[in-house]
């Protein structure tokens, strides 16, 4: 009978207990403890990490392993852009290689201005071009080689295309052409330069419809620099393609020099003297990489579910209780940008990780687009630790900045972008033939850009051709005006936005932050994160009011 007045209390008849206090919870008492539930629910969820630690002992899991993949992923990072450097070298020295190998006469910077200008000089290119071709062993201090097409070379292709049919007669001014392009080409094997000289007597090029000569032959080579950092060596096949370009028919014929480039796993290898587990090693922390992100990808992935969750239960609550629809801006509050950056970032290092160790293996040689992904995720990776910085009210200014400009920054670029492209087209087909930098909208972009930045002004002035007096007094008009609607007052304008976003969010953090629908919401529930009511084995509603009914138990109890 003890245990049973510990339980209900002596009875005093001066003081009975109603039978409603033995009766269950009214109606009204269990929906605003189901609502009590939620707010405990969404303020946890809104809670750094160190507040949840506090609330319910849960160590930061998904901040120890952000500070541990930024470490090795810049590792990682560091380690093939040192591979990926020396890759790009070899492809640019090979291509200054070909250049003074089979140009005649060839100086370094003088790829702009190399030209032919009489016919003599053409054939004496060529003919050059293919007996330098021909004598590639002995003069090569590399090691390149014709390619082999099972037991024979490939053959060096000479090619030139004409107009099919043409008259042409500059004296009297008539023309007669056939539009139709024809194509004919003469291979030539690497043999004896007396056969070639023999072979180019019967190759007449027609210079009055001639439009261009192309000269393209394979050589390959292996890149031995890998082998000194523990790697295996990558095969090359260079594909050169030396161009005699005529279309203008002005006099002057360029000659250009470019190579496409195929990266291959060498067919038969073998490296001695050093040991391939460096190789296996820098495989298996590829993979422990991968391991990290496809875990960081699965923790932030049930965060986003899990306020995706809240947001509807919240969107429920707030249309049965009160008729209100919630505003998008209580809506993305529960979206957390920094967890879907954080996914993004992930997939782009776990298939830029995949990517790696199958250029590692030599399965793979696609090394331009495994440093795209590994360097935006890195990327992703380092921006998404402001998230952290952004818990400190002293370090979370440029992140509120930020996002309370953005939208007003949107729409000012799209406004200034309209007139920003508008001069990109006028300054692209009036001053374009007359001036180096706005001969194509790429370049226009790119000097116009320039010129907001005040960066080289003076040059881009003094280049322009007095050839034509009109169109250099309207380069004149056309670049002041620039310069001074972007710089003056554009620019201005911009940074007046920031300006101001600024202060607005600095007046906020001292003077307090007008509270919205959803923290009128969160307000009521005063309870902090070390109280011990946030510690449920399962943050459900139903074990939320299990909680609340002892608590209601243990008062009844005590006031009993």
């Amino acid at each position: 009978m003890e245990e049973s007045s510990d339980t209900y209390g002596i009875y005093d008849p001066n003081n009975p207990i109603s039978w409603e206090d033995h009766q269950p919870q009214s109606m009204e008492e269990r929906v605003e403890e189901r609502v009590e539930c939620l707010r405990r629910k969404i303020k946890y969820y809104f809670m750094n990490p160190c507040e949840k630690y506090h609330a319910r002992g849960r160590k930061p899991w998904k901040l120890m392993l952000q500070i541990v993949k930024i470490a090795i992923i810049t590792i990682q990072l560091v380690s093939f852009g040192l591979s990926n450097q020396m890759v790009v070298t070899f492809k640019e020295e090979n291509l200054m290689t070909f250049k003074h190998l089979f140009l005649k006469d060839y100086a370094d910077g003088d790829m702009d201005t190399y030209a032919v200008y009489r016919q003599a000089d053409v054939y004496d290119h060529i003919e050059y071009i293919i007996l330098q071709y021909g004598l590639l062993h002995n003069n090569t201090v590399g090691n390149h080689e014709y390619e082999k097409n099972g037991t024979t070379y490939t053959p060096l292709l000479l090619c030139q295309e004409f107009y099919r049919n043409g008259s042409i007669y500059s004296g009297t001014e008539t023309v007669e052409i056939d539009a139709h392009v024809e194509t004919e080409c003469l291979e030539l094997y690497s043999v004896a330069p007396q056969l070639q000289r023999d072979m180019l007597q019967n190759f007449e090029l027609h210079f009055k419809r001639l439009l261009s000569v192309k000269i393209t032959f394979v050589v390959k080579a292996i890149n031995l620099q890998t082998v000194r950092y523990r790697e295996l060596p990558d095969c090359y096949d260079f594909a050169v393609i030396i161009t005699f370009n005529n279309q203008a028919h002005s006099g002057r014929m360029k000659v250009d020099l470019e190579t496409d480039v195929e990266i291959n796993e060498c067919k038969d290898w073998k490296v001695t003297g050093v040991s391939a587990r460096k190789m296996y090693l820098i495989v298996i922390f590829d993979c422990i990489i991968g391991i990290t992100c496809i875990t960081s990808f699965a923790l932030c992935t049930r965060s986003v579910i899990k306020g995706i969750l809240l947001l509807f239960e919240y969107i429920h609550h707030c249309k049965t209780h009160s008729g209100k629809n919630v505003p998008w801006s209580d809506k993305l509050e529960f979206v957390n940008g920094w967890y879907i950056l954080i996914i993004v970032s992930d997939t782009l290092t776990i298939i830029g990780s995949i990517l790696k160790i199958e250029i590692q293996s030599k399965v793979l040689t696609s090394y331009d687009v495994c440093s795209i992904f590994l360097g935006t995720g890195t990327m992703f990776v380092w921006i998404g630790v402001i998230r952290y910085m952004g818990y400190f009210k002293k370090y979370n200014i440029l992140i509120l900045t930020l996002r309370a400009a953005f939208p007003n920054v949107i729409r000012f670029i799209c406004c200034a972008g309209i007139i920003y492209i508008s001069y990109c087209f006028c300054g692209w087909i009036v001053i374009g033939p007359y001036h180096e930098k706005f001969r194509t909208l790429n370049t226009v972009s790119e000097c116009l850009f320039s010129l907001v930045n005040g960066d080289d002004m003076f040059p881009t002035f003094k280049d322009m051709k007095q050839k034509s007096s009109l169109v250099w007094i309207f380069s004149r008009v056309y670049l002041y005006t620039f310069v001074s609607l972007f710089i003056y007052m554009i620019l201005s304008l911009f940074i007046t936005i920031i300006t101001d976003t600024y202060y607005t969010v600095k007046q906020q953090q001292e003077n307090g932050v007008p509270i919205s629908d959803l923290q009128k919401f969160l307000s009521v529930c005063k309870d902090l994160p070390n109280s011990g009511v946030y510690r449920l084995e399962k943050s459900s509603i139903f074990s939320c009011c299990i909680n609340r009914w002892n608590h209601r138990e243990e008062r009844l109890t005590s006031e009993a």
